[in-house]
């Protein structure tokens, strides 16, 4: 009584899942209806062919003068209405034509299974193309947020190993578990209309089957959910390990890896074990019902036979029996097959759907602002924290104005903030309390994608993806033109470095950017950022790879040629900021300070530090330059 209410329970928890993911069916329902149609055709036609070898194996024993048919056998009846109540019936002509209608039926059955074979690889890859498409369309919506809550291993994990299994599972749905109920039904009716008695036997057997298959398939499918969790722990340590292989073998630490992947294999291949432990019991199950049901079949056939001298049960229809015994035995085999296989994608099933029903936190309001026209920034009370746990703020208490074309400096420790608050102006996260306007409105109020394409952002972490670097700097402006892309690598600094190159802005990038130098690599993505032409850049320790006099003239360059976009410097040198309109110094992420550099050296003692011990000079408070 227990397991069948965990498993009715198991059934209603997976039913919004199936619904989900039917969704990604779309374009592909007509194969994977042609697909069953198919195959129940073929199963059909498969049933009907032993029937007819019995009749023909019948007929050569009349034949022969051999047969002890009684003269009231269904066979001699139709036999005698397909010659038409001859005396003496052709039996070359009636084997011949019994031939060729057995021919016919394979030709055909051949035909079903190579549509019903096509179709099934149409319907089940289309749909696995549909999930992938709609797995990534979805990840590209979510916020920081969100992301942080799966993993980058997690989604890909989900990407890749998960949808290839409901994949599989989808593909032996639409094709084997159609044939195998339908291939039972179809030879349980012809064994039935053979003989009633011996068909019981299969009565016997397949409750007993069953009640095995559910019991290992309650048993089984929690370990198969602590698996795919193992699973991403496993592609986050090859991840990590391939991202920073330059740090492992620069620091010797292949072996501390090697451990570290090893423990994380073991714990997959533990989960694993136990769950095929599970699984490898359908085998000896269904060999115990299989070649118990042909025992009986053959014992109890036997005896028949022998002691009803043929009138009971003949030979012939003993051999049909036989045939469809091992149909139905198969079929349930194929079952048993398929209640492994989607043991192991219902885990991967409902991953899935977590990401498909996962909502971005971040979204555009329904009556969202599509004119954004100025870079004035206000931050009024603002407070953050990543996790709505968590003990302690991001940041807390941020209230700081920033007109519209200022360029503002941001110092501090790392862990101080910095990135926090300014990440928030973009909305790559939302507030936890206050607000964050930009052109006088609640950054909320805005279409997400009006305002993030007013907000260029180089991050710490400058990403450039594989191609050219004229196609990483058109992420920019897909549309720029060649002058408009020379002039913004002017800009950055990047125009010499990148003409010197032998394919010029035809040069390809390696994967990660490999095969350019930190310095060049930030220089590229200033670039990229200011071809959005943006009202508010905001540069995130972005020049902290390339030199001092290269960093002062890409500050002196964007104060000139774009003195309208707000512009926002963080940074370690106090070099890149002196020259800002306004500093802001952050500490344990609140403002602790705020006013030009003459102001914040003649003042602040945080600043005082930070500045002489960068220009290897005493600190004294209120020293001069």
């Amino acid at each position: 009584m227990k397991v069948k209410r965990q498993s009715k329970d198991e059934s209603q928890r997976f039913i919004p899942v199936i619904k989900q993911l039917g969704k990604s069916v779309r374009e592909y329902k007509k194969p994977s209806f042609l697909a069953p149609a198919f195959v129940m055709l073929e199963t059909i036609i498969e049933c009907l062919i032993p029937w007819i070898m019995t009749l023909l194996l019948g007929v050569l024993e009349i034949a022969s003068d051999k047969g002890t048919l009684n003269p009231d056998a269904f066979l001699v009846k139709l036999l005698h209405f397909l010659t038409g109540g001859a005396e003496n019936p052709s039996y070359l002509l009636l084997i011949l034509e019994f031939g060729a209608a057995l021919m016919v039926l394979a030709m055909i059955s051949l035909f079903c299974g190579i549509k019903a074979g096509k179709y099934t690889a149409i319907a089940s890859s289309g749909f696995a193309k549909n999930l992938r498409k709609d797995i990534y369309y979805k990840i590209q919506d979510f916020s920081f947020s969100n992301i942080d809550k799966f993993s980058t291993s997690s989604l890909i994990t989900r990407l890749t190993t998960d949808v290839t299994n409901v994949e599989m599972s989808y593909m032996m749905i639409i094709r084997t578990a159609i044939r195998a109920p339908f291939m039972i039904i179809f030879a349980m009716i012809m064994a039935f209309t053979i003989n009633a008695d011996m068909a019981l036997i299969f009565l016997c057997i397949a409750p007993v089957l069953a009640t095995g298959l559910i019991l290992i398939m309650v048993k089984a499918i929690p370990f198969f959910n602590k698996i795919f969790k193992k699973y991403d722990a496993l592609n986050e340590s090859v991840e990590e390990n391939v991202r920073g292989i330059r740090v492992v073998k620069s620091y010797v630490r292949e072996d501390f890896e090697k451990q570290k992947f090893n423990k994380a294999s073991n714990e997959v291949k533990q989960n694993f074990t136990k769950a095929e432990k599970l699984i490898a019991l359908n085998t000896p199950l269904m060999n115990f019902c299989t070649y118990s049901g042909i025992i009986l079949i053959f014992v109890i056939g036997s005896i028949m036979i022998i002691s009803s001298e043929n009138s009971l049960l003949q030979w012939t229809e003993l051999q049909s029996f036989m045939t469809y015994s091992f149909q139905i035995l198969m079929s349930l085999m194929m079952l048993s097959m398929i209640m492994v296989m989607i043991i192991i994608s219902v885990a991967s099933a409902r991953r899935i759907a977590e990401v498909l029903n996962e909502q971005s936190s971040i979204v555009s309001p329904k009556d969202a602002v599509f004119d954004l026209e100025n870079g004035d920034i206000t931050f009024e009370n603002v407070a953050f924290k990543y996790n709505k746990s968590a003990d302690r703020f991001a940041v807390e208490n941020i209230s700081v104005e920033i007109k519209s074309g200022e360029t503002v400096g941001i110092i501090g420790a790392t862990g101080s903030g910095k990135t926090t608050m300014v990440s928030l102006i973009p909305r790559l996260y939302d507030v936890s309390g206050g607000r964050v306007t930009v052109s006088g409105r609640d950054v909320k109020d805005y279409d997400l994608e009006t305002l993030r394409n007013s907000v260029a952002m180089v991050l710490q972490k400058n990403v450039l993806f594989s191609g050219t670097i004229k196609e990483n700097l058109k992420w920019g402006n897909k549309d720029a033109s060649d002058e408009e892309i020379f002039a913004a690598a002017r800009l950055s600094q990047a125009h010499e470095f990148i003409l010197a190159r032998e394919n010029g802005y035809d040069t390809m990038i390696e994967q990660g950017g490999t095969n350019v130098s930190g310095g060049q690599k930030q220089r590229i993505c200033i670039a990229r950022a200011l071809l959005k032409k943006p009202k508010i850049l905001i540069l995130d320790d972005s020049t902290s790879a390339v030199d001092t006099h290269t960093d002062a003239l890409i500050r002196q360059g964007l104060k000139k040629y774009i003195p309208e976009t707000t512009k926002i410097i963080i940074a370690q040198r106090i070099a890149s900021v002196q020259d800002a309109d306004k500093i802001i110094i952050m500490e344990n992420g609140t403002i602790s300070a705020v006013g030009t550099h003459d102001e914040l050296l003649a003042k602040n003692e945080i600043y005082q530090e930070l500045y002489y011990s960068q220009n290897k000079m005493q600190s004294t408070k209120g020293g001069k330059e």
